[in-house]
C-alpha cells in the first residue's frame, strides 16, 4: 500500500517496457515491511538532466535507480560520485545527502563480484581479463580494481575504448597492473564476458573458449539466455561460471546498503521476485 509516508525510489530511463527492478525492489519491500515503493519514470533524454534535479525536489523522494540511457549523462548531474563511478563513467544508483547534495554510485560491477565470491572464488590477488570495456565492462573493471585483483587485462574491439578505460584505471588505481589484453583467456583465473554477443543466434562466442583452463571462472552478462554458448562452451570444459542475471541480483543488496534500507541475500530476492 503506497500512503502518504511511503518513500519514493525514481527509476529513470526510457523506455520503461523492460524495467525488472520493480518487480524485485517493491515485493521485498512489501514482505518485509518497508514503507518505499520502486516507480519506473519514463524520461527522454533531452528532458533527463532538468528532470533528475526537479524529481530529487520532490518531499518523499529517497532516491534513484539510474537505466539506459542516462548512466553516463548522470555523472555530470552529480555533486559527488564513488571511485566506482568514476571508473566506469556511468552511475546508476542517486541518492541525497544530508546536506541535499546528489551522491551516485554505480552497482553493476559490484553485484558481479559479490557474486563470484559467494560462490567461493577468491578475487583478491586473481588474474581477470574482461572482454568488453563498455558500461557494464568498465562497471566490472572498477569493481575487480577496488576488490584488489592482482593483473587486470581489457580487450574492446574498439581500442580506442580499452585505452580510455585503461587511463582511468591507473588514475584511480596507480598501483594495479592493468593492460589491454586479446581474446586468448590463457592463464586468467576469472575471465568475463562483458559484450552482447550471445544475446543474439549466430552470434560468434566472445572469447577463444578452446584455450580456457578448466579451472578458470567464467562470468557471463548477457541475461536474455541463462545458459549462453559461451557459457555453455565454458561448461563443456569443465570450468565454473555465473550466470548474467547474478549479477542483477547480487547487486540489489548493495543498493539496499546505499539507500540505507534493511538488506537482505541474492537469494531470498530470487525467491520473492514476480519476473513472471
Amino acid at each position: 500500500m503506497i500512503t502518504g509516508t511511503t518513500k519514493l525510489i525514481a527509476h529513470l530511463g526510457y523506455p520503461t517496457e523492460s524495467f525488472k527492478a520493480p518487480l524485485i525492489y517493491n515485493p521485498y519491500f512489501e514482505k518485509t515491511g518497508i514503507d518505499a515503493v520502486v516507480v519506473p519514470m519514463g524520461c527522454r533524454p533531452d528532458d533527463y538532466p532538468a528532470f533528475l534535479k526537479l524529481v530529487f525536489r520532490l518531499s518523499n523522494i529517497h532516491g534513484a535507480l539510474i537505466t539506459m540511457p542516462h548512466k553516463i549523462s548522470t555523472m555530470a548531474l552529480l555533486d559527488e560520485a564513488s571511485t566506482n563511478a568514476k571508473v566506469a563513467g556511468s552511475c546508476n544508483a542517486v541518492r541525497l545527502d544530508s546536506d541535499g547534495r546528489l551522491i551516485g554510485d554505480m552497482f553493476d560491477g559490484e553485484g558481479f563480484v559479490r557474486g563470484v565470491r559467494r560462490k567461493g572464488r577468491k578475487v583478491e590477488g586473481a588474474h581477470a581479463l574482461v572482454v568488453g570495456a563498455g558500461g557494464v565492462g568498465s562497471a566490472i573493471a572498477a569493481s575487480l580494481a577496488k576488490a584488489g585483483v592482482a593483473h587486470l587485462a581489457i580487450f574492446d574491439a574498439n581500442e580506442a575504448t580499452a585505452t580510455a578505460l585503461l587511463e582511468r584505471l591507473k588514475t584511480y588505481y596507480p598501483h594495479l597492473h592493468v593492460t589491454i589484453g586479446s581474446l586468448d583467456p590463457t592463464g586468467f583465473d576469472i575471465v568475463i564476458n562483458a559484450t552482447p554477443l550471445g544475446m543474439r543466434r549466430g552470434d560468434p562466442l566472445p572469447i577463444d573458449v578452446d584455450r580456457i583452463s578448466p579451472s578458470t571462472f567464467v562470468g557471463e552478462v548477457v541475461m536474455s539466455k541463462e545458459i549462453t554458448p559461451f557459457l555453455e562452451a565454458a561448461r563443456a570444459r569443465g570450468c565454473a561460471f555465473q550466470v548474467g542475471t547474478d549479477m542483477l541480483f547480487e547487486q540489489i543488496p548493495a543498493y539496499l546498503e546505499f539507500f540505507d534500507f534493511p538488506t537482505t541475500t541474492a537469494d531470498n530476492l530470487r525467491a520473492i521476485a514476480k519476473l513472471g
